[in-house]
C-alpha cells in the first residue's frame, strides 16, 4: 500500500488532500467498532471536486484514512485547538463524540507513534519535497489544503457551519493578498457563506508550511459537505449538479491565487516588505 499519491505540476499551487484517503489496513479495520467502520469522517469527494479546476496544479493526496493517522494533526500529539473538542493524532472518537474502536481495540502510544512513521511520515515528506520544489521553480509556492466536513456537528461547533472556512491562523501562514483574494472570492460567490478563521483556523500541515518570510504561503479550505454532497449522511454521495455550481468559484479562487504568484507579488526570501 503507496500511502501517498503524487501529481507534479508547474503551476506554483500544490493541491494537499490529508483527508480523503479510505485505505485502512485489514487488521486495523477489524478493530474498528461498526460507528468506525463508516468512516464518516472522511473528507468524501474533495479530490473530485478539485479534479482538473487548475491545470498544472500538483496534488499530494494521502491514501490512508484519518482514522489510521491523521495526516492534518501534529506528530507530537499536541491539541490544534485547546480547550475545544476536536480529534487527535490517531483519533479515538468520531466527530459526534463516539468511540470508533472496539473496546480493546484503540491503539497504545507505541503503535501511534509506528502508525506517524508509516504513514503520517511519508506523507509530508512528499509534501515537503513539492513545496522545495514548486518554490525553486517560481520563488514561492502556495499550498492550498483541501478539506471538507459536515455542515452540522454539535459536538465540535454549534449551529451550521458557512460553506467556504478559511483557514490562515489569523493571518500568519501566508501573504495578505492571498487572504484578502480568497476572502473576496467566497464572499462574491453568489448563494454561499463564508468565514475568514472561524472555527477553523488552519491545521497542523498549514501552521507547519505556512512560512511567507521563506516564499511558503498555505491556507486551508474546509468547505460544508452541503456544498457538494447529496446527502451527509451514509452514503455519502457527490452530487453532480451542487458540484457544476460549486466549481467555478473554485477555480476562479485557484487562478487568482496561481496569478498573485506569479505577477512575483508575493513575499519572496530577501524581500524587504
Amino acid at each position: 500500500m503507496i500511502p501517498v499519491e503524487i501529481h507534479e505540476g508547474t503551476s506554483p499551487i500544490i493541491l494537499g488532500l490529508p483527508h480523503t484517503g479510505t485505505h485502512v489496513p485489514e487488521a486495523m479495520h477489524a478493530r474498528l467498532s461498526e460507528r468506525g467502520q463508516e468512516l464518516a469522517d472522511t473528507d468524501w469527494h474533495i479530490h473530485t471536486l478539485y479534479d482538473g479546476l487548475l491545470a498544472g496544479a500538483t496534488t499530494v493526496r494521502a491514501t490512508f484514512h484519518r482514522y489510521v493517522v491523521d495526516a492534518n494533526r501534529d506528530p507530537s500529539g499536541v491539541s490544534l485547538y485547546p480547550g475545544q473538542n476536536t480529534t487527535g493524532l490517531v483519533p479515538l472518537t468520531d466527530f459526534d463524540g463516539v468511540p470508533i474502536w472496539r473496546e480493546g481495540g484503540a491503539p497504545d502510544a507505541a503503535e501511534i507513534e509506528e502508525r506517524a512513521a508509516q504513514f503520517h511520515a511519508p506523507y509530508h515528506a512528499a509534501l515537503a519535497a513539492q513545496i522545495e520544489r514548486v518554490k525553486a521553480q517560481h520563488g514561492v509556492a502556495i499550498l492550498y489544503d483541501c478539506h471538507s466536513i459536515r455542515s452540522h456537528i454539535p459536538f465540535l461547533f454549534e449551529g451550521t457551519l458557512p460553506d467556504f472556512n478559511i483557514g490562515t491562523n489569523g493571518g500568519t501562514t501566508c501573504d495578505p493578498q492571498i487572504e484578502q483574494a480568497t476572502v473576496e472570492t467566497c464572499a462574491s460567490a453568489e448563494g454561499y457563506s463564508s468565514v475568514l478563521n472561524g472555527r477553523f483556523k488552519g491545521g497542523w500541515t498549514t501552521r507547519h508550511y505556512g512560512q511567507p518570510a521563506s516564499g511558503v504561503h498555505a491556507i486551508q479550505m474546509e468547505l460544508a459537505q452541503s456544498t457538494h454532497l447529496a446527502e451527509e449522511t451514509l452514503p455519502f454521495s457527490y452530487d453532480e449538479a451542487k458540484a457544476k455550481r460549486l466549481r467555478p468559484h473554485l477555480a476562479t479562487l485557484l487562478a487568482r491565487l496561481e496569478r498573485l504568484a506569479l505577477d512575483g507579488r508575493l513575499v519572496t526570501p530577501g524581500d524587504p516588505r
